[in-house]
């Protein structure tokens, strides 16, 4: 089992985050609901899913250019890129999701403190 993973994600803040303030926009999430969150991050999975399923090597581009244009974490500047993390550096669920991952795969919607992700394991 590995000590440490990479990963990039894609965060949809909104009311019920701990911090509901978008880091890319610096705009408030207070009005969107985590169902609208949810809604919102569902498409953008299929969508991405639907790229990775074509198998044309575009999947990590097409992540990270969508977390430029959409992730509410920092992380949007470097495309949605955490770096290597290990074991209690995240939330839990968002760890336990990571972990769980094999390399260039995606996961499914992952709901923490922080808001809501999909995450994509790089290395």
């Amino acid at each position: 089992m590995a000590s440490e993973v990479r990963a990039s994600h894609i965060l949809c803040k909104h009311a019920q985050s701990r911090n509901p303030v978008s880091r890319r926009t610096g705009e408030p999430t207070t009005e969107y609901s985590k169902e609208a969150a949810r809604k919102e991050i569902s498409e953008i999975l299929a969508q991405l899913k639907d790229i990775q399923q074509k198998g044309n090597g575009e999947l990590f581009d097409a992540f990270a250019n969508i977390a430029k244009q959409r992730s509410d974490c920092g992380s949007f500047q470097a495309g949605g890129d955490l770096g290597m993390f290990g074991r209690n550096m995240m939330q839990k669920p968002f760890e336990d999701a990571s972990f769980a991952l094999k390399v260039g795969e995606l996961s499914d919607i992952v709901d923490t403190d922080s808001g809501t992700h999909i995450i994509l394991r790089t290395a």
